[in-house]
């Protein structure tokens, strides 16, 4: 049997038979092709793993892991062993081999053109499936699964490669570990050469208490060995447990002896890398404005841990400090209009102003920057700030803007237009409904950088931490040069600020020389004085060194630099200003992502076997704003790009809210239904059709006893009663029953742990009644929020006259009247009288959402609010629609 890597369950668009029929071909192995469109479920699989094993060889702050499993299909039927690894966002996958039944799968990156051809040319053969990377909070998920008999024996192995980033004072090297089961042989390594010696190291009881005291380190001068190696009782969750406890990072921290403040100078294999991390000075003044979204997304566990952040922020001002407040919704507020010193009174103030903020409102991100911006401009004229201080801004924000200037584009030139050079934005995004992207283009052209803050419990934490990152700068305008005629291709060697606890880091080639050794010079502003500094480096002394040693990593200076290159050309392609210099900055990545084997945005990892009769393709990172691809024309491997849907819908998002199109009205009319998880409410009963649609409702995590739980539609089953079929879909799988038969589909090889940006399915019946169902993940650990369906039914349905249900009963649409328009509570909702079915209802104009076309943001869709769970919209009362199982019609008449 030829092995097949399936990759993702994307979109069902089948007619009832047509399901069942794919389905059968798939069980019986007769349409291999069809392999790579849809995942293989298997009863719980009989296998076990042999092996796992994880090295990781850092030598001078660059690491490359290596992640090798062993599997064998122990079960008497054909099955699906899956093979997943979480990598840190910043790696480059450097390469992946498979082994099946001794059938070697090796793999090389090409440009995407030359890969996607190759790959379509194994496709047209049917002999080709495909590979992904799913994005994951901090880290990305390898994934791939490959179908194979019985007594198979599978190994994989993963390459990737990154350089370790120095904050707060250390290097922290993490390994997810997630092996899923008992491994008889399971081991980490961690080798670590630092060339100018260690001076410390440790390893965190990251994975818990279980496995406390397991890590051994063994450690010299300038070496250092970390293993961590459970026996299989060790493993085990409980004594007779037969599940592995193993589940959660493995961290190693350490950081390296410093001779002088004037850097470290490594020079191997014909390439340098100067580090740049001098200690023992004084802190430079500072003059920061902190920028706090208050909109009414924020409100909640949002704003209290922002708030628990700023607190500890605030404290940790001097009196040479110089600060303010803007707070902003759809109006800009400033605590002080000017900056003031961090004394004891000031903070306590401020302290106070922010404890008392009332989110609400909408986000006028635009003119709360240019106010901040002002605040800095201002006080630099009237001679208040240290010519040697550091000015700079820094914005919290969970959403993208909706009051004054909404466009992106408009927002990121205005806010460069008024900075000045000395003045620097860091930006820091909320939750998944920002745009990160947004905030960290805004904040790269302004000298700053961003981070992500996840809405866990330990939010606060993660601002609080990013701040300690920043509040602490030692130099401003550093330069590192070298002689002239000595190097090339030099990496970013001017950097406008050094904050305590960090590392500059300049890499390049070195040129042929008579001389044996390289000098970098490298000035910069302190506090009180001007800083000149210098050191060399012999051109052999490193590369006899790294001879010597077993476990170093020989080629990690020329792969550093090309790591620091392409991350930097990617920096400018994002802000490149026209498509010409795209274009120029697009070539160079090629060139060095190919030449170093990277997987990056632009490049592909082809997989063949062995004389290239079977291929497959690892692509980069799912871009989290588009779906698929940052390049649409890249999307390549096994996803069904979706057929646009007709006409407009009937929606149901979130919590549940729903959207009710009445095309002869022209308007959308909205609700929401406040039931209780476990109940199954109707959403389409038409009798006629024989065509039943219910959603059975789950709860939000409770946070708190008082607390009110969200409802969400964590099943939705559509159920066609003359041949007694019925499509179940929940957050987990896909069911499908034909009265003798079940069968059950993953939603494929890309599930994440926060919200997917392609998976779906459309079921039409008979060709007249057609239903859509969006699943939406969020993170696992998220204190509250639970993974939900979407639903969306065209309004083109073919029902019989005998439809009804909360969705089925606009089918005969109502006669609405709007009138007496005037201004509501809310400034930015008005209000109005809406006159319906013999009622007269008081509505406000407002907004949900339609995630059809972005998964990530949705679209908005203006509508009028129907208050009391949709009383006197639609007939009857709500309860009404509750219904007993799954597949029960409603009883007529209500």
């Amino acid at each position: 049997m030829v092995p097949t890597v399936v990759c993702q369950f994307a979109w069902m668009s089948f007619g009832w038979w047509t399901i069942l029929d794919t389905h059968r071909k798939l069980l019986s192995f007769k349409n291999p092709a069809a392999l790579q469109f849809l995942t293989q479920t298997a009863a719980p699989g009989i296998y076990y793993h042999t092996l796992y094993k994880v090295e990781s060889r850092i030598t001078s702050r660059f690491c490359h892991t290596t992640v090798k499993s062993s599997v064998v299909n122990s079960g008497p039927n054909a099955q699906s062993i899956g093979f997943n690894v979480q990598i840190p966002k910043r790696a480059f996958i450097t390469n992946f081999t498979m082994n099946v039944n001794g059938i070697m799968f090796v793999g090389s990156v090409k440009e995407k053109t030359v890969a996607r051809n190759l790959y379509a040319q194994a496709r047209a053969r049917g002999k080709a499936a495909g590979l992904v990377r799913a994005n994951s909070q901090d880290m990305e998920t390898f994934k791939t699964e490959v179908h194979v008999p019985p007594g198979s024996k599978i190994e994989f192995e993963l390459h990737y490669q990154e350089m370790m980033q120095r904050k707060l004072g250390f290097y922290e090297h993490s390994l997810y570990l997630q092996p899923g089961r008992l491994v008889p042989q399971f081991q980490v390594d961690v080798y670590i050469y630092e060339p100018n010696g260690i001076a410390s190291v440790e390893t965190p009881n990251t994975l818990g208490e279980h496995f406390s005291g397991m890590a051994k380190l063994t450690s010299s001068k300038d070496k250092a060995h970390v293993v961590f190696k459970p026996s299989l009782q060790q493993q085990r969750k409980c004594e007779n447990c037969t599940t592995s406890a193993i589940d959660g990072i493995f961290t190693v921290k350490y950081d390296v002896l410093r001779d002088s403040n004037a850097g470290e100078l490594h020079v191997s294999d014909g390439h340098f890398v100067h580090f740049f991390a001098p200690a023992n000075l004084s802190p430079l003044p500072k003059n920061i404005v902190f920028v706090i979204d208050v909109s009414g997304s924020m409100w909640g566990v949002k704003m209290k841990q922002t708030v628990e952040a700023m607190q500890t922020i605030l404290d940790d001002l001097t009196l040479d400090d110089y600060f303010s407040i803007v707070d902003f919704n759809h109006n800009v507020r400033c605590w002080s209009e000017e900056l003031v010193p961090g004394s004891t009174i000031q903070v306590a103030e401020a302290k106070k102003y922010i404890q008392n903020i009332k989110p609400n409102g909408g986000t006028n991100i635009n003119e709360a920057l240019m106010r901040a911006v002002q605040m800095l401009v201002k006080a630099s004229n009237q001679g208040m700030i240290d010519p040697r201080s550091v000015s700079m801004i820094m914005l919290v924000s969970d959403g993208d803007p909706t009051v004054g200037e909404i466009k992106l584009s408009a927002i990121q030139k205005n806010v460069k237009k008024v900075m000045r050079e000395e003045f620097s934005l860091f930006s820091l995004g909320i939750g998944f409904d920002v745009d990160y992207d947004f905030l960290e283009r805004i904040a790269m052209e302004n000298r700053g950088v961003a981070q992500r803050i996840y809405t866990s419990h330990d939010a606060s934490d993660q601002i609080r931490r990013f701040y300690s990152q920043v509040s602490s700068p030692l130099l401003r305008k550093i330069t590192v040069q070298f002689p002239e005629d000595s190097v090339s291709d030099v990496t970013q060697n001017h950097f406008d600020k050094y904050f305590s606890g960090s590392e500059l880091v300049v890499a390049g080639k070195v040129l042929p020389s008579e001389s044996t050794t390289l000098n970098s010079f490298t000035t910069a502003f302190a506090d009180r004085l001007d800083l000149s500094l210098q050191t060399e480096a012999d051109y052999l002394e490193l590369d006899a060194a790294l001879a010597q040693q077993q476990h170093a990593f020989t080629g990690f200076a020329r792969q550093m630099w090309a790591y620091i290159t392409v991350n930097q050309l990617l920096a400018e392609r994002s802000l490149a200003p026209t498509a010409g210099k795209k274009r120029k900055i697009t070539q160079r990545i090629l060139t060095l992502a190919v030449e170093h084997q990277f997987v990056t945005p632009l490049t592909a990892l082809l997989v063949e076997s062995e004389e290239a009769k079977e291929r497959l393709l690892a692509d980069s990172p799912r871009d989290p704003k588009q779906g698929c691809c940052a390049d649409k024309n890249s999307c390549i491997g096994p996803s069904i790009s979706p057929t646009s849907l007709p006409g407009n819908f009937a929606v149901v998002e979130n919590d549940p809210h729903f959207i009710i199109h009445l095309p002869k009205n022209n308007m959308d009319v909205c609700f929401n239904i406040d039931s209780e998880p476990g109940h199954i409410l109707n959403l389409v009963s038409d009798p006629g059709a024989g065509v039943v649609v219910n959603g059975q409702l789950v709860g939000s995590k409770r946070v708190e006893e008082k607390e009110k739980v969200n409802t969400y539609f964590g099943t939705i089953s559509v159920f066609y009663q003359p041949d007694g079929i019925r499509v179940s879909v929940t957050t987990d799988r896909i069911d499908l029953t034909d009265g003798r038969n079940n069968h059950s589909f993953t939603w494929g090889a890309t599930v994440k742990k926060y919200i997917s940006k392609d998976s779906k399915v459309m079921v039409t019946v008979d060709d007249k009644i057609t239903v859509m169902v969006l699943l939406h993940r969020v993170w696992k650990k998220h204190p509250t929020h639970v993974d939900f369906l979407g639903l969306y039914i065209p309004n083109n349905n073919q029902y019989s006259s005998q439809a009804h249900g909360l969705i089925g009963q606009f089918g005969q649409e109502p006669e609405v009247r709007v009138f007496n328009l005037h201004q509501g509570a809310d400034p930015l909702k008005k209000e109005a009288t809406m006159e319906v079915k013999g009622n007269k209802l008081v509505v406000t104009r407002g907004w949900q959402k339609d995630y059809r076309r972005d998964k990530k943001r949705g679209s908005d869709v203006f509508c009028w609010f129907i208050h009391n769970s949709g009383k006197g919209f639609i007939d009857g009362h709500y309860a009404n629609y509750i219904v007993p199982r799954l597949d029960s019609f409603l009883p007529l008449p209500l």
